[in-house]
């Protein structure tokens, strides 16, 4: 059955080709619609995509709202539009709107560069923007709309097979990129070129910043291991966990962790925490944004991680992994599964989480800080 927002695409489909645009077409807009760890790692590559702009041309991400904030890792003249994907599917003026932008911008090339992709929300907004140009991978197989995303690969004209879908995120990025340009190059190591945060900063003493929280509750490891943690890291050192409020109302749990006297918590914004993780001993996280923007800064990096994303995000691949990053898993023979766990919850956590061992995560933190020591 057609939706509503079927019907008004449509609609504009039939304005857009009988309303020709007089001036020649110009610019560049990359689609890149995930989520806060997605834009991190596209910062680390969007330089080669900016490549593709002749001379002249302005380059334009069209980004999730809800990760626009971490855009400011992006290279200086890239102009970012920010849309908000559940508007979009359910408020038809706020669609239409956005639609009709899109379009008057009138780009030379669209490049949606998304291997997952929805087919009536970031593939619908390439179409709306009717580029003579566009280009993008095919797409990644999903159940639910995989006859509409076959369908939808007549909206480009270039379609790059991009490889298995367990291939490493930024690795994947660099080949599409090396593909649109024609100039083969290595793949970025996970460290920003061009840093725009500023210097380092600390609050006068040796910081390890924790950052326990995710929006998968299960991916997230239990508070008597941080506490553990916060023992290791003893009370010559500030430890510092980070988060939202909404983290601490959710996790009622990390109460006696945060009542310690060398932990406090800090709800900073990712781009005013930047110096800080910069200026950090150690930060110590779960496979989230925060991971990425430490490591991407260059900050020692400790990633307690699930296993579900191993093979496409962490560990990283080895040709993009930076001295600074370090990662611990538990290995499963279901690892892989991109987040649709097929095994009970234990403690309310997935197993490669409950499964961790302690003990060595104690020994590499303590390793860590160690070798991160200012004397070190």
């Amino acid at each position: 059955m057609l939706k509503p927002f079927n019907i008004l695409d449509w609609y504009l489909a039939l304005r857009r080709s009988l309303s020709p645009r007089a001036d020649p077409p110009s610019g560049v807009l990359l689609l890149s619609c995930g989520g806060l760890g997605d834009m991190v790692l596209f910062a680390l590559v969007l330089p080669r995509f900016m490549e593709l702009a002749g001379e002249g041309e302005k380059v334009n991400v069209l980004v999730r709202d809800d990760a626009k904030k971490m855009t400011f890792l992006f290279p200086p003249g890239v102009e970012v539009k920010a849309v908000d994907f559940r508007r979009l599917r359910k408020d038809l003026t706020y669609r239409r709107q956005t639609s009709e932008e899109l379009f008057q911008a009138n780009f030379r090339l669209v490049v949606t560069t998304d291997f997952k992709r929805h087919p009536f929300l970031d593939e619908a907004l390439a179409a709306a923007a009717a580029a003579p140009e566009t280009a993008a991978m095919q797409a990644r197989s999903w159940t639910k709309y995989d006859a509409q995303l076959k369908h939808n690969r007549r909206l480009f004209k270039r379609l790059y097979e991009s490889g298995p879908e367990h291939l490493d995120k930024v690795v994947r990025w660099s080949n599409f990129a090396d593909w649109l340009s024609g100039d083969k190059q290595p793949p970025p190591l996970a460290r920003l070129a061009d840093d725009p945060t500023g210097p380092a900063e600390t609050a006068g003493a040796d910081e390890v910043i924790v950052q326990p929280f995710s929006a998968v509750r299960q991916k997230q490891s239990p508070p008597a291991l941080y506490e553990r943690i916060a023992e290791a890291v003893g009370e010559g050192h500030r430890m510092i966990v980070t988060g939202t409020q909404g983290d601490l109302e959710a996790s009622p749990d990390y109460g006696p962790l945060l009542a310690r006297p060398n932990v406090t918590f800090d709800s900073s914004t990712f781009e005013a925490l930047a110096p800080r993780l910069k200026g950090a001993r150690l930060v110590i996280s779960v496979d989230t944004a925060l991971m990425h923007l430490a490591v991407a800064l260059g900050a020692p990096t400790l990633c307690l991680a699930s296993a579900a994303f191993v093979g496409e995000i962490v560990p990283y691949d080895p040709a993009i992994t930076p001295e600074n990053a370090h990662f611990m898993y538990h290995s499963m023979p279901c690892e892989g599964c991109l987040g649709t766990c097929s095994l009970p919850e234990e403690s309310g956590a997935y197993p490669c989480i409950t499964r961790l061992d302690g003990d060595a995560v104690v020994a590499k933190v303590e390793e860590l800080l160690a070798a991160n020591s200012k004397g070190g």
